[in-house]
């Protein structure tokens, strides 16, 4: 009959293939164990042996709702088994729980042998468990028992890196200018301003704010309003600067990559809170329209945040090969002082981006902003220093024209340039930069951006009614005046004339207004020398083809530096308007027999910035991406619009240094590696 427990039924018993067959209640039903799942594993072990039984089927296996509570993991209830059938457990020394040990099991009572089923040993820690990342081997940061001070707290900084809670990068939303609500906080930003209006910017080199001569910044809508006074900086005041910035350098650089980036999230947590305030300034000062100043103030935004969580991956160095008594090191130092010059058409975006990512890498930095929007340069230095904490010898704020940004190149204290703007000026900043006296003992790194003569392909195949609206939006978006415009569309010979009529048609309707009305479509260019060259192109476009379509007069208004949409075909392949930056909203139409020759036009171009391309067939978009020359093609959509992040921008050839900003490896090109191997079997040990 087999051993049998206190109430007949048989004990409880094990198969053959060592399953356990659970432990029984009062009524010889199955009790059921909580760590069942750890059975299945393998990890848990049963007590007895003996020759199989069935476990029990059936409803009646189940313990009823609210009958017998659960035993504890791995703890059956007590049974009564002969002796023959018992295995002890191993007796355990008294003592004190340890952590991690399971609690004493209950109390049995007196003569009732121990049934429960334990564990084979007691687990190591982590055993069973998801293992854990791995550290962070790539850091290399050990730090000898002879190294100094110095050396310790260097490395202590370091090893603070994996405490630091970043979350993800994630741009920063647009706002829905569809909403009233959205639209009214804009426009009452626009009315707080207006009493504040002119700014006055002086000269900041350290906590000293200078005035001196007087540039005016002014409204590109209403040139009676002035904007921004600025004082313009002098030479003597450039030496200044770059001094105070050098003398600056081993403090800021000394500090942790942490403590830098975050001075940059507190700056995004500053330009966030007045986001309206500054998209505000944008639209009077550069005529940006609402939208596009509301996007410039959130790229803005966008490269403190990505540039703080790319310095702190940048700080963590390289991984190296590693061999035996030997350990290799890569670090990524900063530079020196760095000299940014600006642009007007992003007046805070891009000069943010190139500053920030400057300072995040340990440089100093002078800043330079356009003479046409020197109030958007000092919100750029005030959120640096008033909500990241920047200190102010670290940063200058350089006001000024052409010869202020041309005596900050040739400075010798200044180790990097960072630069956006035309494509002459850039060329002459590079050759500036290769002249090296005999006071400088380093050569200088010009990171630029210069500019481009953007075409747009268009195949056969094409979707017409996604190829218009986007063509109209990247060649007349802020009329113009964006580096990556379209500035050209070559056509199929096979689409060419449905494709002029109907951008002709969506050129006429375009709606010419003031930058503070919602809903314009082509704002008024930055200043008259700028109408005055899109006015000059427009009839060089008259002469050597035809208006395919233009703004009636009606529709443009006089008051400010307007100009009219214009398109142009049928030119002479000779015409300079095919080949110069106008930088204004004026577009041509090409007509090409076959792919190969519109991609050949392009890389006739001394440019490469932007591309694009509309067409249906994945083999047609491989073979022009893997054709075409320029930094940034875009495929089936607009050519305007880069993402921090996701669409890292900058071009080639005579369009810039290559370098893409908004990307993973923007970060390198103000900072120079260093590596350090180190003979670990030494001799000897010197402690401090």
């Amino acid at each position: 009959m087999g051993p049998r427990d206190a109430a007949g039924h048989p004990a409880r018993r094990a198969s053959r293939q060592g399953r356990l067959l659970g432990p029984r209640d009062r009524r010889g039903a199955p009790a059921r164990l909580a760590g069942a799942g750890l059975r299945r594993q393998g990890r848990l072990r049963p007590q007895l042996r003996g020759p199989d039984r069935p476990p029990a089927r059936g409803p009646s296996a189940r313990p009823r709702r609210g009958g017998q509570s659960q035993p504890a993991l791995g703890r059956a209830r007590d049974r009564r088994q002969s002796p023959d059938r018992q295995r002890r457990p191993r007796p355990r020394a008294p003592g004190p729980a340890r952590p991690g040990r399971r609690p004493p099991a209950r109390a049995r009572r007196p003569g009732l042998p121990r049934t429960d089923v334990l564990p084979r040993r007691r687990p190591r820690r982590g055993h069973g468990l998801p293992r854990p990342p791995p550290p962070r081997e790539h850091l290399q940061r050990i730090v000898p028992p002879r190294a100094g001070a110095r050396r310790a707290a260097r490395a202590a900084a370091r090893r603070a890196l994996t405490v630091i809670a970043l979350p993800p990068f994630a741009n920063e939303p647009i706002l829905e200018l569809r909403r009233a609500s959205e639209r009214q906080r804009l426009l009452d930003a626009l009315v707080a301003l207006e009493p504040k209006l002119p700014l006055r910017v002086p000269v900041l080199i350290g906590a000293d704010a200078r005035d001196g001569e007087e540039i005016v910044s002014t409204d590109p809508g209403n040139p009676e309003r002035v904007v921004a006074v600025a004082a313009s900086a002098t030479a003597a005041e450039v030496d200044a600067a770059a001094r105070a910035a050098a003398g600056a350098f081993p403090g800021w650089a000394r500090r942790s990559a942490a403590e830098r980036a975050g001075a940059l999230v507190a700056a995004a947590a500053w330009l966030r809170e007045r986001r309206a305030e500054v998209a505000a300034l944008e639209v009077r000062e550069c005529a940006k329209p609402w939208a596009e100043a509301d996007a410039d103030v959130c790229e803005a935004i966008d490269f403190l945040e990505f540039y703080a969580r790319g310095a702190l991956s940048l700080d963590a160095g390289r991984p190296l090969l590693q061999v035996p008594g030997e350990r290799n090191e890569m670090r990524y130092v900063p530079r020196g002082v760095c000299g940014v010059i600006a642009p007007w058409n992003f007046p805070v975006a891009i000069p943010m981006g190139m500053v920030a990512a400057a300072l995040v890498t340990g440089n100093t930095a002078v800043l330079k902003p356009a003479e046409q929007a020197p109030g958007c340069g000092l919100v750029v230095v005030r959120a640096l220093r008033e909500g990241g904490g920047v200190p102010d010898e670290a940063l200058a704020l350089l006001p000024g024209e052409g010869d202020t940004g041309a005596a900050l190149v040739r400075h010798p204290l200044v180790h990097v340039i960072a630069f956006t703007g035309s494509a002459p000026v850039g060329l002459a900043i590079l050759r500036a930069a290769g002249d090296t006296p005999e006071e400088q003992r380093h050569l200088k790194r010009v990171v630029a951006e210069m500019g481009g003569k953007n075409c747009v392909l268009v195949d056969g195949d094409a979707d017409l009614d996604d190829a218009v609206p986007a063509i109209v939006q990247s060649a007349f978006g802020y009329a113009g005046q964006k580096c990556s415009a379209a500035a050209r569309v070559i056509v199929h010979e096979a689409i060419h004339d449905a494709l002029l009529e109907r951008l002709a048609g969506a050129v006429a309707v375009l709606e010419v207004g003031q930058a503070d009305t919602f809903g314009i479509d082509v704002p008024p260019v930055i200043e008259r020398a700028a109408q005055e060259r899109v006015d000059r192109y427009t009839q060089i476009a008259a002469r050597d083809g035809r208006i395919a379509a233009q703004a009636a007069d009606g529709a443009v208004p006089t008051a400010g530096w307007f100009c009219a949409p214009t398109l142009a075909a049928d030119l002479d392949p000779a015409s300079p308007l095919l080949r110069e930056e106008v930088f204004g909203p004026l577009l041509t139409v090409e007509r090409a027999r076959d792919l190969d020759e519109a991609v050949a036009r392009v890389d006739e171009l001394r440019f490469a910035l932007t591309g694009g391309l509309f067409s249906r067939n994945p083999r047609t978009v491989d073979e022009v991406a893997a054709r075409l020359p320029v930094g940034n093609l875009y495929v089936n959509r607009a050519i305007t619009g880069a993402m921090v992040a996701r669409q890292p921008f900058g071009g080639n050839r005579i369009s810039g240094t290559g370098t893409k900003a908004g990307g993973p490896d923007y970060l390198l090109s103000f900072v120079e590696p260093r590596v350090i191997t180190e003979n670990t079997m030494r001799h000897g040990l010197v402690v401090e």
